[in-house]
């Protein structure tokens, strides 16, 4: 029957339909042909995966991080980021990576940074800095997975809820990660503008008068992060209760600091606040049906055994497993992977001795590695199509960041004290 349900899965990738439904229509024949389980079960499934508090952060934080690009903190942090690494050769592409980092704690989507700084970077990338479409695709493409670690990261929630690890822990473990991933990133953009000659996008370096100025404009949305740190590391409160607060935060900096925030911005960060919280939940309950019905047919057994059988070794055991994910981040967008398959895989390697929330850290980042990647590569097709690029060019631009996204999942797996230093000194 997992055969079947694997077979039906790709075939409805394959054929068009929307992800949602094609994991629920893979686990159809479990409801209806083995007689073990009623349909209704399906429905009950749909229902409860919705029926829970932890989750209620997803729509808080994505509503947080909406109001936030509505009040002008966006401007203000491209401003800060041209002044720290505007000078560096390369220019705008290290403001982009910077940015992506800055923006982390408030978009907390690989895909929405990305679409972001392709429509406010890319044009001037190009016709300024000297970076081809193809080449400007690529840093504004892979800064974007910055986000996957840095808090308020939604992998990062939905991997916390699916897999019971608790995600105060996984916010903080994710932020020196996100920190070592901005410089690699910005070593290789560097390498890469010298050897291109792409020109740095400002003649001088900026006076400390300057950068303090632009500091305190930028100071309300640098805290963000900053407060959710404080409030897991004193219990101030959990992940839910962290989104109800940081929406009333962006109110207060759009109403009273910035005054930016009109009723018509506000409209649209409701708007796009419940089109994107739609089509997560609608993952989220379709994912549950399909996790139930592999669950019902001992899919995580069978998958251990096979992979224990293969080999004992631990680095072994998540060398296949990280090899797993790659391939399925190629196909599925990255809260379908991560609600699908990582309950399936974490067990076989919570079973070989590796901490759950350091595995939460490399396989969300590793899953959003899997959109940069073609066929269904949904960071990639979103730079693209906002830049005009062919993917072929794009993969080839993208060689030197592929490099250095090695480098980085090496160095993850090598020291992990690198994810749970933080989470094992703060909480």
């Amino acid at each position: 029957m997992l055969t079947l349900i694997a077979a039906l899965f790709l075939l409805f990738l394959l054929s068009g339909l929307p992800v949602a439904f094609a994991l629920a229509l893979a686990a159809f024949p479990v409801f209806t042909l083995t007689g073990t389980m009623p349909p209704t079960v399906a429905i009950q499934k749909m229902v409860t995966a919705t029926q829970s508090f932890p989750l209620l952060a997803v729509p808080f934080f994505i509503f947080a991080g909406n109001l936030m690009n509505s009040t002008g903190i966006t401007e203000r942090l491209i401003t800060f980021a041209r002044l720290l690494t505007g000078w560096l050769a390369g220019g705008l592409g290290q403001v982009s990576i910077v940015l992506s980092l800055m923006m982390g704690g408030i978009s907390g989507s690989a895909v929405a940074d990305a679409s972001m700084e392709a429509r406010l970077l890319g044009p001037s990338m190009i016709s300024k800095g000297g970076y081809s479409k193809a080449a400007t695709a690529a840093v504004l493409a892979f800064g974007s997975i910055i986000t996957a670690t840095i808090p308020p990261s939604i992998g990062l929630i939905l991997f916390g809820f699916i897999n019971e690890v608790s995600i105060g822990r996984l916010f903080l473990a994710g932020v020196v990660p996100g920190i070592l991933l901005t410089a690699t990133l910005m070593l290789t953009a560097w390498i890469v503008a010298r050897r291109n000659g792409y020109a740095a996008d400002m003649k001088e370096l900026p006076t400390t008068a300057g950068l303090w100025a632009s500091f305190k404009e930028s100071a309300w949305a640098l805290a963000f992060p900053v407060i959710l740190i404080v409030g897991f590391r004193f219990g101030f409160f959990t992940a839910t209760e962290a989104g109800a607060f940081l929406v009333f935060y962006a109110l207060f900096v759009g109403t009273v600091i910035y005054r930016e925030l009109t009723l018509a911005k506000l409209y649209e960060a409701i708007r796009s606040t419940v089109t994107d919280l739609g089509m997560v939940m609608l993952l989220i309950m379709m994912a549950a049906v399909l996790g139930y019905a592999v669950t019902l047919e001992q899919g995580p057994q069978q998958i251990a055994a096979m992979v224990t059988t293969l080999t004992s070794e631990p680095f072994f055991i998540l060398a296949l497993v990280l090899l797993l994910l790659l391939v399925s981040g190629m196909f599925l967008e990255g809260a379908a992977n991560i609600l699908l398959v990582t309950p399936i895989v974490l067990p076989v390697l919570v079973q070989a001795g590796f901490d759950p929330v350091h595995m939460g850290i490399l396989m969300v980042t590793l899953i959003n590695i899997g959109g940069l990647t073609p066929p269904v590569g949904v960071i990639m097709f979103t730079v693209c199509g906002i830049l005009d690029v062919k993917t072929g060019a794009f993969s080839k631009a993208s060689a030197p960041y592929f490099l250095a996204l090695f480098v980085f999942l090496l160095m993850l797996v090598a020291f992990p004290a690198l994810s749970l230093f933080m989470p094992g000194r703060l909480m």
